[in-house]
């Protein structure tokens, strides 16, 4: 495949460099190195012209984002995206690497700042003010597009986002972890399109891979008939939601604690060298995570809702008020978890929280 110069969703309006080709494929081979059960084989890259050759992912594989709309259950896909996530974020970070390694990296990563500025506009920047880009279900989310624009507590709080995107050089992320990104089988898992690839916080690839599972949540009652209601793939997509966050948390702690005496340089040793510290660090260090990946994933929502590139679980919904309804259910639980992630303490409330709305 070959890198266009202008972002696809919009058009040649919004021009690109061709380079982020080059991030792609850096990021796929070393992210493939860490996960390579999930991640496609990069078989030769050509910087000149901007050519990736890599793994065909054959039939059946498709792409998520269509078996959430089409209600296929995938029974592996929270256990892959975890170990996937778990993996490519603790080996790129601190926890493991030396602050040469680490920095060299960043650094390398820095150019490509063209996507890094695309990704903060419109997540962090454009649904709180009025845009070209930004586009909703119009007229019936007339108002709560301009309640975002409004809303003075959430600008602060996605501004404290928006530092901490730009900022924290936590690890190297995908930064485009939609259930677009990513292609199945009942049997595989495989992540693709690493083209905005980073030094970032860890919470911007966990966030916004739940982020996207609660919108297909949302959206499947604009899926339902007479023939399937489907309140028992509803029930999955929680569930899946739920062992996510689980599984990740227990596989990072795992990988951390079988490398806490290696080389990383995040906490040395011989000064967290006792099981209380370690404790305590631990937890702090995932709640921290936890908390952002709850607000990156709201942003993400938001976006996807009142900003620029919908997704297909809800732009598919064919009967007009009744998507602006679905969106609208997930607009306000996005909201309120930007706003109040600090409160929450396990994905078990989480759940149980988007059942009420």
């Amino acid at each position: 495949m070959t890198a266009l110069e202008y972002i696809r969703c919009i058009g040649e309006s919004w021009p690109t460099t061709k380079e982020r080709a080059y991030f792609e494929a850096l990021a796929l081979k070393e992210h493939g190195r860490l996960s390579p059960e999930h991640v496609p084989e990069v078989y030769h890259f050509d910087r000149t012209m901007s050519l990736i050759a890599m793994r065909y992912l054959e039939p059946p594989h498709i792409i998520l984002r269509k078996g959430l709309i089409a209600g296929i259950e995938y029974p592996l896909l929270a256990q892959d995206m975890a170990e996937y996530m778990a993996k490519t974020l603790f080996f790129t970070s601190l926890l493991f690497r030396s602050t040469t390694e680490h920095k060299r990296d960043v650094a390398e990563f820095c150019g490509n700042v063209a996507l890094i500025k695309h990704t903060g506009q419109v997540v962090f920047s454009d649904p709180y003010r009025v845009s070209q880009y930004n586009h909703w279900t119009s007229p019936y989310l007339d108002q709560d597009a301009e309640a975002v624009r409004k809303d003075n507590l959430l600008k602060l709080e996605v501004a404290e986002l928006k530092s901490k995107f730009y900022e924290r050089a936590q690890a190297l992320i995908h930064a485009d972890l939609h259930t677009g990104s990513v292609m199945v089988t009942p049997e595989s898992t495989q992540v693709i399109d690493p083209e905005f690839a980073f030094y970032g916080p860890m919470g911007f690839d966990v966030g916004a891979f739940l982020g996207n599972l609660i919108l297909a949540f949302f959206a499947q009652d604009g899926h339902a008939d007479q023939v399937n209601d489907r309140k028992t793939y509803k029930e999955w997509i929680l569930k899946t939601i739920e062992e996510t966050w689980n599984l990740f948390h227990s596989k990072f702690i795992a990988l951390w604690d079988e490398h806490r005496n290696g080389s990383g340089e995040a906490y040395l040793p011989e000064i967290y060298n006792n099981a209380d510290v370690q404790l305590l660090l631990q937890k702090k260090y995932m709640t921290d995570l936890f908390h952002d990946a709850l607000g990156f994933g709201a942003a993400k929502m938001i976006r996807r809702i009142v900003g620029v590139a919908h997704v297909e679980d809800l732009e598919s919904i064919t009967d007009v008020s009744k998507r602006a309804t679905c969106e609208r259910r997930a607009l306000d639980l996005a909201k309120m978890l930007l706003k109040e992630r600090r409160k929450f303490q396990g994905i078990a409330e989480i759940v149980a929280v988007i059942r009420q709305f």
